[in-house]
């Protein structure tokens, strides 16, 4: 055979080719980097988008007959006799009325979201004071194959959606029936107006599958943040309680160090405090047996405030007779609101200790409600409270006056004294006292008026961090009174505080406090180092304050302006020779005068120190 030769001009068209294709591939993938954009694909509106999921225990027994059984074995294990209701679909029922909107969940037949419909958050979103994301409660039975949380159950509801009008009380029931007679409900009741929901519980029939021993009910609280200063709400938000003997104790406000206390005794009620808001439950019959109450913060938070925890027991012989009668109280705290809820309620309103808080509860709360029903500014209110109080104390001002004046006039020789015994200050005092009998004054008329002041002065240290009536109440350039006015925000934190803001009324407040310092050692004869002390005073005091509601310094700013015009008036009215003529008129007649107890004891207690001193 003849070997077969290669055509050329076939080797060259075949060179060309790979060549073209090369060259044809290259300038497509230049094309799909640089130019080109991908196209959207077009979903066919009538093709349908198939999900596909993991099978549960319930879409298990949706399945087939063998998973079905399946299911039911596992849940008759875990629930017993409840089992009929594990698997369910979870559906929200809402009861609200003026005041407030409660969403209820089928799963557990419990509350699930709060929404107090006339209140807002510090950045103006409606204020849900409690959520599934926030709030968690347990309701646990023993039952005879073991520990059964009901919240974790389905219940049917008796309706749907329900507004209540005025004066009307509308009521839904959750009922979990096991068998005929055999069931556990729960009914909730919501008056036309107010924040109070009533509770009751009720297991019918189910002596034979629920064992004799306290159902368990827990509820934890992570408290959502509702204020813009974290460090006052942090120091305002805790776990109260009442004990059914009429006792009022709380878990420390101001500590951030976890806390647990076990309450033996009946409980009556327990309250999740926010600064000023509470979410509480209520027994209105049986009180809870025990009470485990836990309460702590994580500092890094900026979200929540406090995590608290209440675990109480209530007797099971109530539940089954049908005598679990329980309240929930979702609202603002209001003095004039929550002392009318229950017993002690109104202790939840930190209005200071036993004088001070009487104070508050009969003066400054009541004064203040009258002047808020014809003036709707708060910083005016603030100012004819500051006026009334002044008008109020007009007495003892005047008397504290007189007792400077004469302490002034007696200047010239209480000076002589001091010059005549030099440095033997107990010499000193013997002929102060000796000169205060000849003319009839006692230095006490100058401080005791002052003295009975201060527990108005601690009143209001009380009663204004409380007061949720100046909530978001704007004010000049205060956009809220109850919390700081920031008008420069820092770089850095103050030493000691920790602040980073700096507050215009909180500065006001101190420049009032110094002035009237300044005006006040005008007219007493205080030397030295006191004198100094009091420019010290207000300054350090403003560092105090500069975390404190506005409407707080905006009132003291307000009562040392009162204070200084007050006395500026008085001054004009009083003759200051007629004030040295009764004097003179006193040291004439200082042989026949009788002795004060407070003389006699002075008098007494400096022969025993000039005694004391000539033996040593």
């Amino acid at each position: 055979m003849l070997p077969l030769k290669a055509d050329s001009s076939i080797t060259e068209m075949d060179k060309n080719q790979v060549t073209g294709l090369l060259l044809i591939a290259l300038i497509v993938l230049v094309y799909l980097q640089f130019f080109a954009k991908p196209t959207p694909i077009k979903k066919d509106p009538t093709t349908k988008t198939e999900k596909v999921t993991t099978p549960t225990p319930a879409t298990l027994s949706a399945a087939s007959p063998v998973n079905d059984s399946l299911a039911q074995v596992r849940n008759k294990a875990a629930y017993g006799n409840f089992s009929v209701a594990a698997v369910g679909e979870e559906k929200e029922v809402v009861l609200e009325n003026q005041d407030i909107k409660v969403t209820f969940s089928t799963k557990g037949g419990q509350v699930k979201r709060v929404q107090l419909k006339k209140y807002l958050t510090y950045d103006k979103n409606p204020l849900i004071l409690l959520d599934e994301e926030s709030s968690q409660m347990t309701l646990e039975v023993a039952a005879t194959q073991g520990k059964i949380d009901l919240y974790q159950l389905y219940f049917s509801p008796s309706a749907q959606h329900t507004v209540v009008s005025a004066g009307d009380t509308s009521r839904i029931s959750f009922r979990l029936e096991i068998a005929p007679n055999q069931y556990v409900e729960q009914t909730y009741s919501l008056a036309g107006k107010g924040f109070q929901v009533g509770y009751d519980l009720k297991m019918a029939g189910l002596d034979q599958v629920i064992k004799n021993e306290p159902v368990r009910f827990t509820w934890q609280e992570n408290q959502k943040r509702l204020e813009q200063d974290m460090k006052q709400s942090r120091n305002s938000s805790n776990i109260n309680y009442y004990l059914a003997d009429g006792t009022f104790d709380n878990l420390s406000e101001a500590s951030l160090d976890k806390q647990e206390r076990k309450v033996t005794q009946p409980v009556k009620w327990v309250s999740l405090k926010y600064k000023f808001f509470n979410a509480a439950i209520i027994a209105k019959a049986a009180p809870f047996q025990a009470a485990t109450l836990q309460s702590s913060v994580d500092p890094a938070d900026s979200l929540v405030v406090k995590k608290l925890e209440a675990d109480l027991t209530l007797p099971v012989a109530d539940l089954k007779a049908g005598k679990g009668k329980y309240e929930f109280y979702f609202g603002p705290n209001n003095y004039q609101i929550v002392k009318k809820v229950t017993e002690g309620f109104g202790d939840n309103v930190n209005l200071g200790w036993p004088v001070v808080r009487w104070i508050n509860q009969f003066v400054t709360v009541p004064v203040f409600n009258f002047l808020q029903t014809f003036i709707s500014n708060y910083g005016i209110i603030i100012i004819v409270l500051v006026l009334l109080v002044k008008l109020l104390l007009t007495p003892l001002t005047y008397k504290s006056y007189i007792s400077m004046a004469k302490m002034r006039l007696l200047q010239p020789e209480l000076a002589e004294i001091k010059k005549k015994v030099g440095d033997d200050a107990a010499k000193a005092q013997q002929e102060q006292m000796k000169l205060y009998q000849q003319v009839g004054v006692s230095p006490l008329n100058g401080c005791i008026p002052v003295l009975l002041t201060m527990p108005i002065l601690f009143a209001m240290f009380s009663f204004f961090p409380s007061s949720i009536e100046l909530r978001q109440q704007p004010f000049l350039w205060s956009n809220d009174l109850s919390t700081y006015d920031a008008i420069i925000r820092l770089p850095f934190s103050i030493p000691f505080t920790g602040d980073t803001h700096i507050s215009l009324f909180a500065i006001l407040m101190t420049i009032s406090s110094v002035a009237y310092a300044y005006y006040n050692n005008q007219m007493t004869t205080v030397e030295g180092p006191m004198k100094t002390l009091g420019y010290i005073m207000p300054v350090v005091f403003l560092f105090v304050m500069n975390s404190f509601p506005a409407g707080l310094s905006f009132y003291y700013f307000v009562s040392n302006a009162a204070t200084i015009a007050q006395q500026l008036i008085i001054r004009r009215f009083v003759n200051e020779d007629k004030i040295k003529l009764v004097l003179e008129e006193n040291r004439k007649s200082a042989g026949t005068r009788k002795k004060s107890k407070f003389q006699t004891r002075m008098e007494e207690a400096m022969k025993v120190a000039e005694a004391s001193k000539k033996k040593k």
